[in-house]
């Protein structure tokens, strides 16, 4: 039993660290806050914002070997030049262009300059001849290319005597994504923290209480910043990783604050003094918050068996984020509720709601109440909530997969309208073009003959190689200048185009087809078709691995909390249950275009690939997050009492409107994400809020009761060996709670052929 006579009576471990010194404890916290904002401080300026495509591929391959040897032929830049009512082949037209195109190529960095006018290409110039190009590619990498946008695009922009000159290309468009996810993203905070903190002072009353979550999600935050700062000076980063730290970092802190500041308060209540409370919170609720913050973070580190950048930013973001909220809420929580004591309670501002105002009934009671609603009508409840769950699902079995391109911007974005202009206005599509690197190509001939091939498979307007342009198995143009610079000594290049969007089933048949012409010399293809392909085909590849090691970790983490053989495997099926409205929601919406108008975004026809991968790790490690604070507060009953079907409803009565009010939080923060002018990053934020909202109101409130109470006793069962091996590294309550007695748990359980 516990010495009360003891300065740090019902503390241990950390604990006792903590609560011996909690103004220490609170000053270094604060003095790392003031670290992290100085270190994170310009993280979204290195940042990039692409990563989609895998480094490794063919594609990959093909794309660094074609800017290697021939720049001119992977542009990154296009300035659009619109000629107004004259033709661009008018002379003052003419003259002005190839100032600007002989500007251009003398600017730092610039290499690769092709212009219209002084190759009279007729893929650069628009059909109905009042537009043109000029390409070039800015060498480096994304954060380079980021700098001499900024530098040259004011002196280019805008009106030079008879043209008017707009950017577009790889570059234009992630300075304008950039730009927009930032604007968007600290538009996003200043929704989501007042409506946050609004919603806190209605769940605890106290306006003190209230504070506290949000001081951990800060320190979350900014700690998090620092790390990505960190981190892009070793690897590539990618800027829609911001929007996880700021979702997670006051979703996840608020979730871990609510749960040790409810438990803390119950122990007050209790008549615990402080100390003791603080000791009890930390070896209950602290227990089930470390184990939650190994839940998610392993979810969210599945990503890192991917290649691409994109989701990997999305590991390192969400594991750091995970681990400075779970932390923060370990250390620095306990420290402030020590030094506040019964003032946590201070400052009700519930009081004006109150006055003259019934008494409501006990909240808990009517989570009580449902829980013994659910439980007898238990196969009802089963049945109905999950019929429900996959009939909202069933959209996702039509998906398909495309790249992410300019069309997540908004129509109004300078990039977006010069790339739809060159969509619907140039001959063959350029954006649809397959671009194949051809090396050891030592006869002229040999090139020829596999350049006429090529023009003649299905859909393809023309293909261009160094010996000529070829349309429909014959020779259209032969080789001038132009086709001369697109071979050298070592390999050359041919572009194969067509009508049509690179990532639609076309433009992927046209990538496996040419991959599988037979040619006497290597090639390999590139562009955005073939990125596509192998995108697909690595994450088909990776994702059994992710999902694996998602499910094997949870599957023990969630025993070494319960000793259960069969509750790990609920967690694992429920949690992913509760995902189909998620993905069901995301093809309905985003895919087929309905409420497009309403939440202001362009369906392209399909999904970007590495998204629903994302957004499986994020939402199934989220519903894990509620998963284990429900099955701690079961575990710990059923600890206490022994009797199953009791425990289910404590655990229920205890935490459903904890859940429902952190998932309603959570779910804020994310419809803020959700506000985005980028349509990934709508997506993403309006996705995973309702799946948050559908596990907290559906899967823990009525699945998870009513699939207990179908399995009955038996879901506490395990083998003897796992028994014996739970009881060895499992993890129990070293002293019951303050206010509770000691109960020996059952030694043995016996499932009855009654339940």
């Amino acid at each position: 039993m516990t010495d009360v006579n003891r300065p740090d009576r019902g503390v241990s471990g950390w604990g006792r660290v903590i609560t011996a010194r909690p103004r220490l404890a609170l000053l270094l916290a604060l003095l790392f806050t003031a670290l992290a904002v100085v270190a994170g401080s310009g993280v979204a300026d290195r940042m990039g914002s692409g990563g989609w495509q895998d480094p490794g591929s063919e594609s990959s391959y093909a794309a660094k070997a074609l800017e290697e040897h021939f720049p001119a032929s992977q542009p990154n830049l296009i300035l659009l030049v619109n000629s107004g009512k004259a033709t661009v082949d008018a002379p003052a037209v003419a003259a002005e262009a190839q100032r600007l195109a002989k500007r251009l190529g003398d600017e730092e960095s610039v290499e690769g300059v092709v212009s219209y006018w002084t190759t009279g290409a007729a893929a650069l110039r628009a059909e109905d001849g009042h537009e043109a190009m000029i390409t070039a590619r800015i060498e480096g990498d994304e954060t380079n290319g980021a700098k001499v946008f900024d530098r040259i695009a004011p002196e280019y922009r805008g009106t030079h005597g008879p043209v008017k000159v707009s950017f577009g290309g790889p570059v234009a468009v992630r300075h304008d994504m950039q730009e927009l996810i930032k604007e968007d993203l600290l538009r996003a905070e200043m929704i989501a923290l007042p409506v946050t903190l609004l919603l806190l002072v209605l769940v605890f009353g106290s306006a003190v209480a209230a504070l506290l979550p949000l001081g951990v999600g800060v320190v979350a935050i900014l700690g998090t910043n620092a790390v990505l700062r960190g981190i892009t000076e070793f690897t590539d980063v990618s800027v829609f990783a911001q929007n996880l730290t700021t979702a997670l970092g006051l979703g996840l802190a608020i979730d871990y604050a609510l749960f040790i500041v409810r438990r803390f308060r119950e122990e007050l209540s209790a008549g615990a003094d402080p100390l003791t409370a603080v000791g009890a919170t930390l070896r209950t609720a602290g227990r089930t918050v470390l184990f939650s913050a190994l839940t998610v973070a392993v979810s969210l580190a599945a990503m890192l068996v991917f290649p691409q950048y994109f989701l990997r930013s999305f590991a390192y973001a969400g594991i750091a984020v995970v681990a400075l909220a779970a932390i923060a809420a370990l250390v620095i929580l306990p420290a402030a509720l020590v030094l506040l004591g019964e003032k946590i309670n201070a400052w009700d501002l519930r009081r004006v709601l109150r006055r003259n105002r019934p008494a409501r009934s006990d909240a808990k009671a009517g989570w009580a109440r449902t829980a013994r609603l659910v439980m007898r009508r238990a196969p009802v409840f089963a049945v109905a909530a999950t019929a429900g769950l996959v009939l909202l699902g069933l959209p996702f079995l039509s998906v398909k997969f495309g790249n992410a391109d300019d069309r997540q911007l908004p129509a109004s974005t300078e990039s977006r309208t010069v790339q739809q202009h060159l969509r619907d206005g140039f001959p063959g599509s350029p954006g649809a073009a397959v671009a194949v690197l051809a090396e050891g190509t030592a006869q002229p001939s040999a090139l020829a003959d596999y350049s006429r091939r090529l023009s003649e498979l299905p859909d393809v307007v023309r293909v261009e190689s160094p010996q000529g342009e070829y349309a429909h198995g014959g020779l259209t143009q032969k080789p001038g200048p132009v086709e001369a610079a697109r071979a050298d000594d070592d390999a050359a290049y041919i572009t194969v185009l067509r009508e049509g969007a690179a990532g639609d089933v076309g433009g992927q048949e046209l990538v496996r087809a040419v991959r599988t012409e037979p040619a006497p010399f290597s090639t390999s293809v590139a562009g955005l078709g073939a990125a596509l392909v192998d995108s697909k085909a690595i994450i088909a590849d990776r994702l059994p691995w992710a999902l694996g090691m998602i499910a094997a970790v949870t599957l023990v983490l969630v025993f070494l909390l319960t000793g259960s053989l069969l509750i790990p495997v609920q967690a694992v099926v429920l949690n992913a249950l509760s995902l189909t409205a998620m993905y069901g929601a995301v093809v309905w919406v985003f895919q087929d275009g309905h409420l497009s108008d309403l939440l202001g975004f362009t369906s392209t026809g399909d999904i970007e690939t590495t998204l629903p991968v994302l957004m499986f790790c994020v939402a199934f490690g989220l519903s894990m997050d509620y998963g284990v604070f429900l099955l701690s507060r079961v575990k710990e009953e059923y600890d206490r009492t022994g009797d199953h079907q009791s425990a289910v409803v404590f655990g229920l009565q205890r935490t459903g409107g904890l859940i429902t009010a952190a998932a309603a939080i959570l779910a804020v923060v994310m419809v803020a994400i959700g506000t985005s002018r980028v349509t990934n990053t709508k997506m993403l934020g309006l996705g995973i809020a309702l799946a948050v909202l559908m596990d907290a109101m559906v899967v823990r409130s009525l699945l998870v009761p009513a699939v207990m109470r179908l399995t009955g006793r038996v879901t506490w069962w395990a083998p003897a060996p796992l028994r014996r091996l739970h009881a060895r590294i499992g993890l129990s309550e070293e002293e019951t709670s303050g206010g509770l007695p000691e109960v020996e748990p059952p030694r043995t359980v016996i499932p009855s052929r009654a339940e």
